[in-house]
């Protein structure tokens, strides 16, 4: 049961994360992402807790998987921000 929990949370965070993206203007993307960077920080808990609950082996992997898709949003989403606040820095400096 649990198991199928798991795979309904992660089916719908996939559906949910694709149709608010493809719903924001680019314009608005980069300073969004910059915001929600420390709110992304829960989803690796959430990824831990979840692959942790689970007792198949299945379930176990679709965990890491979660965990090493929230890391890469994480770190993405710093990266870009970086890269945007570089924008804004003086040639000189």
């Amino acid at each position: 049961m649990e198991l199928i929990l798991l795979i309904f949370v992660f089916v719908m965070a996939v559906f949910l994360g694709f149709e608010l993206i493809q719903k924001v203007p680019s314009q608005l993307h980069t300073p969004l992402m910059s915001g929600s960077n420390a709110i992304s920080g829960i989803t690796i808990v959430g990824a831990m807790l979840a692959s942790g609950a689970v007792e198949g082996e299945l379930g176990k992997w679709l965990g890491f998987a979660a965990l090493i898709l929230a890391t890469i949003n994480v770190v993405g989403g710093y990266m870009v921000t970086d890269r945007m606040l570089g924008m804004f820095k003086k040639k000189g400096k």
